[in-house]
């Protein structure tokens, strides 16, 4: 979760954290405009992404959403795939890519 690739960044994919970089680095919203097509505009937007606290932002954000869906799958019958949902939630969490 969390820190944006080159490749998405090289498909003009705006990631979470390069939404919440916004934030601290307007400029960076050219940048999504034009897909991030400039020279220099991927790896200006990755320093950008790592100064600011996008990962971070992203983080908590997925990490409560994650949390209500818990919350609201729990209330199924307990079941096999009741636990994969809640399974999966947490995958979600903890997945590297």
């Amino acid at each position: 979760m969390g820190k944006p690739t080159s490749a998405d960044l090289k498909l003009g994919l705006a990631t979470g954290p390069v939404l919440f970089a916004c934030q601290q680095f307007p400029e960076m919203n050219a940048m999504i405009m034009r897909r991030f097509s400039f020279p220099g505009d991927v790896d200006r937007a990755r320093q950008y992404v790592l100064q600011s606290d996008g990962v971070q932002q992203t983080t908590y954000l997925a990490q409560q959403y994650c949390h209500e869906a818990i919350r609201e799958i729990s209330k199924l019958r307990p079941s096999p795939e009741r636990d994969a949902l809640i399974q999966l939630s947490e995958i979600v969490l903890t997945r590297d890519k």
